[in-house]
């Protein structure tokens, strides 16, 4: 009898003591249905966000990007809820010895158990444009207290700088950067040095990338910025944009070089003679760049995050919002980001979400 009571379904097991004992307890109530899930999400992920910048550490994503007055973090454990995720403002310029204005396209890092926020502003002298660096010490970026480390810049060439963003290669960490070759020079290259430590620069520059492609040049002036670093297999790219962010033309252009090179000689690194990722007016993305990338939750897929305007015309203001998609690898290891896909399209969400 026994044997029996087991191999039947819990429900019928119940019952049948149930008739066997008056004191027996009443079944359970039945579990209220698990409510449904959904399974897509649509872009743009918020409805302003000019460069956009993911950054992971353990099951959390903290994402920033331009506000244009102060540095504000979000942190999410979905991407795909980054809309509803928690907005903390973690540092504004009103403060002593600092006046500056314009602050663009910040990225977060852990480097050695502490927090780095590298981003550009206007210190209302000196030709325009810097990179500086905060530290921060807490466990979470968005509390504890942001020390102000000052300028990065490479020694007697303090020179007009925005977008920096960090490699990590053979070892060493470097610097690079959207900067001017000379002070009274418009034209936007995209320059690397070794770093000392997250907020030093040692030894000198070295130019990687000039606009010299007419898709490069669209605008005034011509521009190559937002360098962002990918890995993938036994190569480091550079997936950069190019063209002036005013026009439709905005695009990603795409350096490669191997794992092992030495990331400061011009020969290591291969530039792609066409855009990797442009314009696609059909479904609303006019000047798509200056993105950044992410894994999904469980690590099987890669995404891109890049912004772009839902309308022809629109530059570099406040409607250029942050999109994101899959992305997937060509025969020769190189990323191939499609097109951007269109707003209000319902999209799986990134695996593991």
């Amino acid at each position: 009898m026994t044997s029996l009571f087991r191999l039947l379904p819990g429900s019928l097991l119940v019952l049948t003591l149930a008739c066997q004992s008056s004191s027996a307890p009443p079944a359970p109530s039945p579990a209220p249905p698990t409510p449904p899930t959904t399974s897509t999400f649509t872009n743009p992920l918020l409805t302003v966000g000019p460069d956009p910048w993911v950054y992971r550490r353990g099951d959390v994503y903290y994402y920033m990007s331009t506000t244009g007055n102060n540095l504000t973090i979000r942190k999410t454990a979905k991407m795909s809820e980054l809309g509803s995720a928690v907005s903390t403002v973690v540092w504004t310029p009103q403060q002593a010895g600092v006046n500056q204005r314009e602050i663009w396209a910040p990225e977060l890092y852990n480097f050695d158990g502490k927090w780095y926020i590298y981003y550009s502003a206007n210190p209302m002298c000196c030709d325009g444009h810097r990179i500086n660096v905060l530290e921060n010490s807490s466990a979470d970026p968005t509390t504890g207290t942001w020390v102000d480390k000052g300028r990065i810049a490479v020694l007697g060439q303090d020179l007009w700088a925005i977008d920096g963003t960090v490699l990590e290669q053979n070892g060493k960490r470097y610097l690079l950067w959207s900067g001017h070759e000379v002070a009274n020079s418009p034209t936007q290259r995209l320059y690397i040095a070794e770093m000392s430590n997250p907020w030093t620069l040692i030894g000198a520059r070295v130019e990687i990338s000039r606009p010299e492609f007419s898709w490069e040049q669209q605008g005034t002036p011509a521009v190559n910025e937002g360098p962002e670093i990918l890995k993938h297999g036994d190569k480091t790219f550079v997936v950069y944009s190019a063209s002036h962010c005013s026009t439709d033309d905005y695009a990603l252009g795409l350096l490669t070089t191997s794992a092992t090179a030495d990331p400061l000689k011009t020969s290591s690194w291969t530039k792609a003679r066409t855009p990797v990722f442009v314009k696609n007016p059909a479904e609303q993305a006019y000047g798509p760049g200056h993105n950044a990338f992410f894994q999904s939750k469980d690590g099987t897929e890669d995404w891109i995050i890049y912004h772009a305007n839902p309308q022809s015309g629109q530059g570099c203001g406040d409607n250029r919002s942050p999109r994101m998609q899959k992305f997937t690898w060509n025969a020769d290891g190189s990323p191939n980001f499609g097109t951007p896909v269109a707003l209000g399209t319902a999209l799986p969400k990134p695996a593991g979400e």
